[in-house]
């Protein structure tokens, strides 16, 4: 049921993290929440400020709209469809994970209709939505995403800004390749340490750990050597070699298949061919950045 006196807002999408959203929007606007799921308008109809509808066009008639939508495609269409119908001056916010191309999409189809849109990819969790601890990575532009500010402070406790349209879905991206791909590294060691008999919940302390093998690698190697370009000294290429092949043959002798370990050990046997043996093991950032073109610094002096 709405409350006369607050500001209405759209919400496309009740999924997981849409219930989530709504009920956060609830807590400072009247929800007029759109979704085809029957068993999700019924939950969402369950949160006080909330009321779910079968239609697109009942979102339409407010003008500032959230996304929360399962596909690219999906949120691609909706722009489309909502182009049709939202009044010039209507912004849409994107917290769906697309990717920067799709949000470049979405504003060529609202555009036209002088409707703007500004990407808030939600970096944290369901539960953290629920609860008001969500972080939000924001791309566009500024006077977009300065109208945009009364909803972000309402669904994020905190936001980063990373550029123009595009920008908050590409770091988001970047985030869960490297969340998805530690999680493949992490099952894989957790698997070894079993294989040998150790307990895995002080494999896990010990990762945890500021010097450990899951923290140590982005602090000092990509946050100290990669970002000022600094490769002298340190644990040798060619040594960090040697230790990746010792994983490989201690997970072969426990019957443990490697997978994302397996294919990281190439990338150091192409470095070693390459000549970069006796450099730090950060050195090889310095392939991607052949290959790509491009430089992975960004500091200029290596902090004390």
């Amino acid at each position: 049921m709405h409350d006369g006196w607050r500001t209405r807002i759209g919400l496309c999408g009740l999924g997981q993290m849409g219930l989530a959203v709504a009920t956060r929007l609830a807590t400072c606007f009247d929800v007029v929440a759109v979704d085809p799921d029957p068993a999700r308008r019924a939950l969402a109809d369950a949160v006080t400020g909330v009321t779910a509808v079968e239609a697109l066009t009942e979102v339409a008639e407010h003008s500032t709209i959230v996304l929360s939508l399962p596909t690219p495609a999906i949120s691609v269409q909706i722009c489309s469809d909502l182009a049709g119908m939202l009044a010039s001056g209507s912004l849409v916010i994107e917290t769906s994970t697309v990717l920067p191309r799709d949000m470049i999409a979405c504003a060529a189809v609202l555009a036209p209709a002088g409707v703007a849109i500004v990407d808030a990819a939600i970096l944290s969790g369901v539960g953290q939505m629920a609860s008001g601890a969500a972080t939000l990575l924001l791309g566009g532009d500024d006077a977009d995403i300065a109208r945009a500010q009364p909803v972000l402070d309402v669904i994020g406790s905190s936001t980063q800004r990373f550029g123009g349209l595009g920008a908050g879905m590409a770091a988001k991206v970047v985030n869960n390749a490297v969340a998805h791909a530690v999680m493949v590294v992490l099952v894989e060691g957790f698997a070894m340490a079993k294989s040998q008999g150790l307990d895995v919940k002080t494999i896990a302390d010990m990762l945890a750990a500021p010097d450990g093998g899951l923290i140590r690698p982005l602090t000092h190697r990509m946050m100290q050597r990669v970002a000022n370009g600094d490769f002298e000294g340190g644990m040798p290429l060619d040594a960090a070699r040697k230790d990746s092949t010792l994983a490989l043959a201690m997970a072969q002798d426990g019957h443990v298949p490697l997978f994302a370990t397996q294919a990281a050990h190439t990338v150091y046997d192409l470095a070693v061919a390459r000549g970069l043996g006796r450099a730090d093991y950060a050195v090889l950032a310095t392939l991607w950045e052949q290959w790509g073109e491009m430089s992975l610094t960004y500091r200029t002096e290596v902090p004390t």
